[in-house]
């Protein structure tokens, strides 16, 4: 029987939520080609966007992280600033939510299927039946 995958790591490592074998996405967050994502697991065969429009909700979930990122660089840049130009932070929030838009596009989708989706369970016959 082989160790099963926490929900973190499959997170981490994009895998579906159902499995925790198959990649969701192809390539690389950052990369010169554009991000995409599987319509269904290459392993469980599960379909990801459950109902049409389904994603629409990930926005949601882009918006909070985009939030909590522009909260985090905007105190950090006072703190290394010290400035008081609305200018300095109009730059840091505009790249930063530049510079984090593409893990934003990718985790908000992994987060809201594997956190907020409650009628995806996960099943860990799919992991045993690898090879070890």
């Amino acid at each position: 029987m082989a160790a099963h995958t926490s929900k973190i790591n499959a997170v981490v490592g994009s895998k579906c939520p159902k499995c925790r074998v198959g990649r969701m996405f192809v390539g690389n967050t950052y990369g010169f080609k554009k991000q995409r994502m599987n319509d269904v697991c290459p392993h469980c065969g599960f379909r990801f966007e459950i109902e049409p429009g389904y994603f629409y909700a990930a926005m949601y979930v882009s918006y909070a992280l985009s939030v909590a990122q522009g909260v985090t660089a905007g105190m950090l840049t006072y703190q290394l600033t010290k400035s008081e130009s609305p200018w300095i932070y109009l730059g840091v929030l505009l790249a930063t939510i530049l510079i984090f838009a593409p893990f934003n596009f990718r985790y908000s989708r992994l987060i809201l299927l594997h956190y907020l989706t409650p009628k995806i369970k996960y099943d860990p016959r799919y992991e045993d039946e690898l090879p070890e």
